[in-house]
């Protein structure tokens, strides 16, 4: 019996030293001049949504888009994922992040209006992209 309650002491201790190694959930705020378009914002959830992966298990959790700022929020798990490495994935999509630049092949890959304003991308004279679109 001495045994099974040491065991069990045990067993309690080490989950909760597992759990307390958990560490809190984050949030990071990147500047990502390219989204100031609906078009650019849908792109880039739909990237970062494959990459959050179907039980969050990848480490992004949620995602905040400020067009009007060009910013984006993101909460994740930094036991399981690091800032640099949400910079990567941005950039893997096609889009700037902070001071890193997008991948050459995935930014070719971006729509007009997503591509970098000195390159002529962005809201277009008579185009407001940041109307959402009529469904």
């Amino acid at each position: 019996m001495k045994k099974i309650v040491t065991l069990l002491a045990a067993g309690i201790l080490v989950m909760a030293a597992a759990s307390a190694q958990e560490k809190k959930a984050e949030w990071i705020t990147l500047k990502v001049p390219q989204l100031k378009c609906w078009e650019c914002k849908d792109r880039l959830e739909k990237y970062l949504a494959r990459e959050k992966g179907p039980n969050d298990d990848a480490g992004i959790l949620r995602w905040q888009i400020v067009m009007s700022a060009g910013t984006i929020r993101i909460q994740y798990a930094p036991s399981r994922i690091t800032p640099d490495y949400i910079k990567t994935a941005i950039n893997n999509a096609g889009f700037d992040a902070d001071e890193t630049k997008a991948t050459e092949d995935s930014y070719k890959t971006l729509p007009p209006v997503c591509k970098r304003a000195e390159e002529g991308g962005g809201p277009q004279k008579g185009k407001p992209c940041s109307v959402p679109p009529v469904q």
